[in-house]
Order: C-alpha cells, then sequence, then structure tokens
C-alpha cells in the first residue's frame, strides 16, 4: 500500500509539472499576423522588434506591445473656426496615417492614437485660421497639403507617417449662405451683360463687314431686298410690305442732315430826315 500511494504521488507531481511547462510554452509564444509588430520589453528595458509570425518571449521577464502597422482612418471632429475675415465657419476632416517605427510610437508617446487625433485637431483651426472664406471653399486641395505638412512633420518623432488630410466639409450658417448666393447670383449677371455686349460687338462688326461689302455693288443690295421679300413671302401672315427705294431714304437723311440758313426779316422802313430849320418868328402887332 505505501508503494502505491508514493506511485500515485509521483504521477501526479508529474503531471502537475507537465500542465506547468504547457502554460509556460503556451504563454511563451505568441503568433504575429502580417501587419503588426511586436515591441519587445526585457525587464522593463526596450530589447527590440520582433514579428510577424511566430516569436518566443520568456514569461514574466520579457513583455511584447503588439502595433497595427495597417493605414489608420481618423475622422477629426467639427471644429469652430474664425476664418481671417472673421467669418465663424464648422470644419470637419478626415485624416489617413500609419506606423511607420512601432518603438517610437509605443515609447516617445503614450496613446499615439490619441495623441494623433488632437493635433490634427489643432493644427486643422491654426491652419484655417490664416485663410479667407474664399479660399477655404476654392483651395481645398492646398489646404489639405499645408495640414499634412505640418503634421507629418511633428508627428515624424512618434514614428508615424501622416499620408492623408482631407477636408470633408466646411458649414456655414444660414445669412453667409444667403449673401454667398446672391453673390454667385450678381456675378452670373455680369457675366451674361459682358457676354451679351460682346455678342452685340461681333455683330455690330459684322454688319459693317457686310454693309461694306454690299456697298461695292449696288446690285447685291437689291438681290438682299429680293432674298427678304421671299422670306417674308414664305411665312402664312398678313405683313404688308412696301418696298421704299433706298436712293429715295437716303436723299431725305441727307436733306434732314444739311444745315438751315435762318431767314432775316426785313428792316422796317424809316422815314427820311428832315434837316432842321430855323424857327419863324412872328411879328407882334
Amino acid at each position: 500500500m505505501p508503494y502505491i500511494f508514493s506511485f500515485y504521488g509521483l504521477n501526479i507531481g508529474l503531471l502537475t509539472i507537465v500542465v506547468i511547462i504547457l502554460l509556460v510554452l503556451f504563454n511563451s509564444l505568441k503568433i504575429l499576423r502580417e501587419y503588426q509588430r511586436g515591441v519587445i520589453f526585457t525587464l522593463g528595458r526596450f530589447t527590440k522588434v520582433k514579428g510577424p509570425g511566430l516569436i518566443f518571449i520568456i514569461p514574466g521577464v520579457q513583455q511584447m506591445v503588439r502595433v497595427d502597422l495597417r493605414v489608420v482612418t481618423m475622422d477629426v471632429p467639427s471644429q469652430d473656426v474664425i476664418s481671417r475675415d472673421n467669418v465663424s465657419v464648422k470644419v470637419n476632416a478626415v485624416l489617413y496615417f500609419r506606423v511607420i517605427s512601432p518603438e517610437k510610437a509605443i515609447i516617445q508617446v503614450e496613446r499615439y492614437l490619441e495623441a494623433t487625433s488632437q493635433l490634427a485637431q489643432t493644427t486643422l483651426r491654426a491652419v484655417l485660421g490664416k485663410h479667407e472664406l474664399d479660399e477655404m471653399l476654392s483651395e481645398r486641395e492646398k489646404l489639405n497639403l499645408d495640414v499634412q505638412k505640418i503634421l507629418d512633420e511633428q508627428t515624424d518623432s512618434w514614428g508615424i507617417k501622416v499620408t492623408n488630410v482631407e477636408i470633408k466639409h466646411i458649414d456655414l450658417n444660414e445669412n453667409m449662405i444667403r449673401a454667398i448666393a446672391r453673390q454667385a447670383e450678381a456675378e452670373r449677371e455680369r457675366r451674361a451683360k459682358v457676354i451679351h455686349a460682346e455678342g452685340e460687338k461681333q455683330a455690330a462688326q459684322a454688319l459693317m463687314e457686310a454693309a461694306e461689302t454690299l456697298a461695292r455693288q449696288p446690285s447685291a443690295m437689291q438681290l438682299r431686298y429680293l432674298q427678304t421679300l421671299t422670306q417674308v413671302a414664305g411665312d402664312k401672315s398678313s405683313t404688308l410690305i412696301f418696298p421704299v427705294p433706298v436712293d429715295l431714304l437716303s436723299g431725305l437723311m441727307e436733306r434732314r442732315a444739311a444745315p438751315s440758313t435762318p431767314t432775316v426779316p426785313p428792316a422796317p422802313e424809316t422815314p427820311p430826315l428832315q434837316p432842321d430849320l430855323p424857327r419863324r418868328i412872328d411879328p407882334v402887332a
């Protein structure tokens, strides 16, 4: 009986040792995917970056922090921005970045995702506040590049690469929207007037050239006149046409343009002047 108890005790001890070894091996072996890296710390000190694949760490002595190397899409919350021309707008954007140095992303900054988000918000307000509203609406590509350049320079020490920044929406208040609509309508009216005036100018130039061409040959004017009569006669209308010679009209216009000589009324006839005669003095009786 003592031998039996000792045998069972030995088996239980071996089984316990095997279970402990299996647990240690299970905690020692780590599998990292292709887009993951493991930052290894040995007794609190950075050792190296491992992965991807199967890696081995010493439990209790070494620790591993997983880092994702894929591109992160981060939505920048809506920010209240005052433009250089004192217009209050709300702007939101989207940020694309990825980790290129896992050890810096873990050692140099605490929670690099939150730090990048806060930096993107402050940079967006600072950059847009230096531009006017018209530049925000018309030069988004330039603003995107400016924000991306600033973020990339500041996050380089964190081991983060900012690949792209896109301004999604610029929200204006109702009064500013109506003002922009009136401005756009006035601009369209201005363009319409300019186009109309340019058309009138081109038409006048063409008519002048046509008049010069017709003036070289009088018969051409007569043919043009007959062509106009044919076009009018083809329409079913009650229009009456009275041909008037062009020479007659030109004569009337020349007569009207000639200056008229004013008529001077004849001077009234004055009686002839009589010479002064000496006064006759009657004798006194």
